[in-house]
């Protein structure tokens, strides 16, 4: 018998796909299974992963998909904002499907990406002198050090 947070999960899950398929429609997309199966993939998903990360989660399900599709794909969720791309540098392009404000914070020994708030970052304030020559559309924060994992283990 499942438990209430199997269900919970299940109904989440299901609220998102329906939601992304309305996004989907709203853009003009269609709804292909190969873009439900990637962006289940990238919601499941506890990381930020990279488009190959999701190319191997989707060939269990679609065997014959192409890691050029899924990258495509990944892409296309971010124009139409069923997802963002994680700002940083030196690294492959990663991918999040989680929505509500939230920040970044990488590790720069074992490169995981892990998901903070902090409500003051929600409304950072633009420089005038950016603000007159530009219209901003997104602010994002980004921020790299060494997490706890890598600083307690020796020669990490």
């Amino acid at each position: 018998m499942p438990s209430s947070g199997d269900r919970d999960r299940k109904a989440k899950l299901k609220e998102k796909m329906e939601a992304f398929q309305r996004m989907c429609r709203e853009a003009g997309l269609k709804i292909t299974p190969q873009r439900m199966a990637v962006y289940k993939v990238l919601i499941e998903s506890k990381q930020h992963p990279s488009a190959e990360m999701v190319f191997r989660k989707v060939r269990e399900v679609i065997p014959n998909i192409s890691l050029d599709t899924v990258n495509r794909t990944l892409l296309t969720l971010a124009e139409i904002g069923a997802a963002s791309t994680v700002e940083g540098t030196g690294d492959v392009k990663r991918f999040d499907g989680k929505l509500e404000t939230h920040q970044h914070l990488k590790c720069i020994k074992c490169r995981r990406i892990f998901d903070f708030h902090y409500k003051p970052f929600d409304n950072i304030r633009v420089p005038k002198n950016i603000s007159r020559r530009f219209t901003v559309l997104k602010k994002t924060v980004y921020l790299e050090g060494i997490c706890d994992a890598c600083r307690q283990v020796p020669g990490r």
